[in-house]
């Protein structure tokens, strides 16, 4: 992941700081938290979703290469900015939901590639990112967008902890939405607290066409509990006191149209669903769609009856009916124009489900398009970046031997290969100033999962050789033999896999082994001076293993210092990255963590004798697994900060000096 010391990037004399850009919906990105040591007019690491080209093995662009890959997102399209179109909203982690405004700029059509089901050449996703956080809009495990109080505009609905669901109020007018917490939970008339599973997803539709909207709940076995607003009054109850007009709700059934799907496993009925309530077929009533946890696809139920007097007790059939979508299962929907032609296109959030959500780590967010022939599935990826599927882990190195940096993005186990983690290769086909990054295959390594590369010159030869890390508590030694024909071939990809990449032959398969612990992240970097690598390791206790190389500059040997170095701990799965934060000459230390962010070690000895002294968090918000690398991509002279994932993509922040 890191470099010699020859290669390291000095930072010139950056402060210690950072803010995340997290744009608001009207506009771009907004200044984050502090970090550690930032002043007032100190510099900021400032989120990137695009900023460097990156194409798949096509040669198709990724129009969102640096999202940071999706595991389970739940999306609902809706106009939230009153421009006549729908935008995109999509939640991947608890508690926060992703703003993609719609820019009309969207086209639709293409044929399927070969690289994951994606649309090569001609879909270009007409929708821009805001934020990963919109509005700050705590929405817990789920949230849905509805005009619960029927005023023209849409109010949200979100889960609260212990599974009770929390009403913010829009308070704005139509284009200029503004949210107030109006209720932390729902109640009934008789003051009920109104309980949802956080793993199933709720609606609000008005599915008997009154003036009154209603609430439907999935439950667990199957069925669905219907509610409908009774009135609004000031609230009085608990922590809602004073927050203004909070609907109340009339139990109406718990068997609502005696709707009950479920799957029998193992002797358990059980049935996370998602709800979607819309009129699919334009007669005037509202139709049902359930998204199941045992169910492959979408389910469709056809409202055989009238708007005023629904009937939903037809069979539920796999949808769409001509050629049904197949996913790992608790698929969330959701309907509008995505492409500008007038009609209503399908996107299907894969949260995951019980057939290997593996397989869908990746290909999880279905677009299929409404054509006058009938649905057709555009591609798996709608907001198409660098996704492989779970934790991933980034490394750059020159492995073609051209003068820049080669991206190298790991996983915890391939979606396609299903057995083995793999690490896959970008190439720079631009300049050392100038990236460009291409998917020209993986590495030949397989066999383990959770792979976490460090590349370094170990032997002195003037070459990357790697550590490789695993899941196990021992860490190899890979020597770069030098170039060598279909080494980085990949047949899956129809990776490029020319025959000037380097190639590696183990030359230690148990260079160090962990005294506990596993999940392994290697560093390497010269921290005492002598002119060879050391090596520190990060593992899933969170403390950091320090080696040092008693070896010289071409026979590595490396000697455990500590395992608990510093006693510093970052909570889990501590990642080591070293570089020289200050400018002062010697190397410093970040240390990505599993939930608790990046935090900064700061060298204050010298290059010779070490020191380094805790300084706090970097201010950028990571997703989850934090696995940090900095590099001076674009050769500006300062550099970047990259990180891998929970969700299997890259994150990019890069670093902007306050004016």
């Amino acid at each position: 992941m890191t470099q010699p010391a020859a290669h390291v990037p000095v930072l010139g004399a950056l402060v210690l700081a950072a803010a995340v850009a997290a744009g608001c919906a009207s506009g771009g990105p907004s200044p984050g938290t502090p970090g550690a040591g930032q002043g007032a007019e100190g510099p900021r690491w400032e989120r990137q979703v695009t900023g460097i080209t990156v194409r798949d093995s096509a040669g198709d662009r990724y129009r969102y290469p640096f999202l940071g890959g999706f595991n389970g997102p739940r999306p609902q399209l809706m106009d939230i900015d009153g421009d006549g179109d729908p935008d995109l909203f999509v939640q991947e982690r608890t508690g926060e939901v992703m703003l993609f405004e719609n820019d009309g700029s969207g086209e639709a059509g293409g044929t399927p590639s070969t690289e994951s089901g994606s649309t090569s050449g001609a879909l270009e996703p007409g929708f821009t990112w805001r934020t990963d956080d919109y509005r700050d809009l705590d929405v817990g495990e789920w949230y849905r967008f509805g005009d619960v109080d029927l005023d023209g505009d849409r109010d949200l609905l979100a889960q609260e902890p212990f599974s009770h669901v929390r009403y913010y109020r829009n308070d704005g007018a139509p284009g200029r939405p503004d949210f107030t917490l109006a209720a932390d939970t729902l109640r009934t008339r008789a003051g009920e607290p109104i309980y949802s599973d956080p793993q199933n997803i709720p609606n609000v539709g008005n599915v008997d066409c009154d003036d009154r909207q209603d609430l439907l709940v999935g439950r667990l076995d199957g069925t669905v509990t219907r509610f409908e607003v009774s009135g609004f009054a000031g609230d009085t109850a608990g922590s809602n006191a004073g927050r203004g007009p909070v609907p109340r709700f009339r139990r109406v059934t718990d068997r609502f149209q005696d709707i009950e799907i479920v799957a029998e496993i193992a002797g358990v009925r059980h049935g996370a669903n998602s709800l979607l309530v819309t009129d699919y077929d334009g007669d005037g009533d509202p139709d049902l769609f359930w998204g199941d946890y045992f169910e492959s696809g979408l389910l469709y139920i056809e409202n055989t009856g009238s708007c005023s007097q629904p009937n939903l007790r037809s069979r539920p059939v796999p949808f769409p009916p001509d050629d049904p979508v197949e996913t790992s299962g608790y698929n969330a929907p959701t309907f509008g124009d995505v492409d500008g032609d007038g009609d209503r296109d399908l996107l299907i959030g894969v949260i995951g489900g019980a057939y290997n959500p593996l397989l869908t780590s990746a290909d999880n967010l279905y677009y299929l398009e409404n054509t006058d022939s009938g649905w057709s599935l555009r591609t798996r990826r709608f907001l198409p970046g660098i996704d492989v599927g779970e934790e991933s882990v980034v490394a750059f190195a020159d492995l073609d031997r051209d003068g820049d940096d080669d991206l190298v993005v790991a996983n915890e186990l391939d979606p396609r290969e299903r057995t083995t983690s793999v690490m896959r290769t970008f190439e720079n086909v631009g300049t050392d100033g100038d990236p460009e990054w291409r998917r020209a295959g993986s590495l030949p390594m397989r066999g383990d999962y959770q792979y976490a590369p460090a590349f370094g010159d170990l032997d002195g030869d003037g070459d990357e050789d790697m550590v490789l890390a695993d899941w196990r508590d021992e860490l190899a030694f890979y020597r770069n033999d030098g170039p060598s024909d279909g080494e980085n071939d990949s047949a899956e990809t129809g990776g490029r896999g020319g025959g000037d990449w380097d190639s590696f032959s183990v030359a230690d398969s148990t260079l160090v082994t962990l005294t506990r612990g596993s999940h392994a992240v290697p560093a390497l970097g010269d921290v005492d001076g002598d002119g060879d690598l050391d090596l520190f390791v990060g593992e899933s206790s969170g403390f950091l293993n320090f080696y040092r190389n008693v070896g010289s500059p071409t026979d590595p040997e490396f000697e455990l210092v500590s395992d608990e170095y510093g006693g510093f701990n970052v909570g889990r799965r501590s990642a080591p990255t070293l570089a020289d934060l200050d400018g002062d000459g010697d190397l410093d230390l970040l240390v990505g963590s599993q939930d608790r962010g990046i935090r900064v070690f700061r060298n204050q000895g010298t290059p010779r004798e070490p020191d380094f002294v805790a300084d706090g968090r970097l201010g950028v918000a990571t997703r989850g697994l934090s696995v940090p690398v900095l590099r001076d991509a674009d050769g500006d002279g300062s550099p970047e900060l990259f990180s891998g994932s929970a969700g299997g993509g890259v994150l990019y922040f890069d670093r902007r000096d306050a004016p």
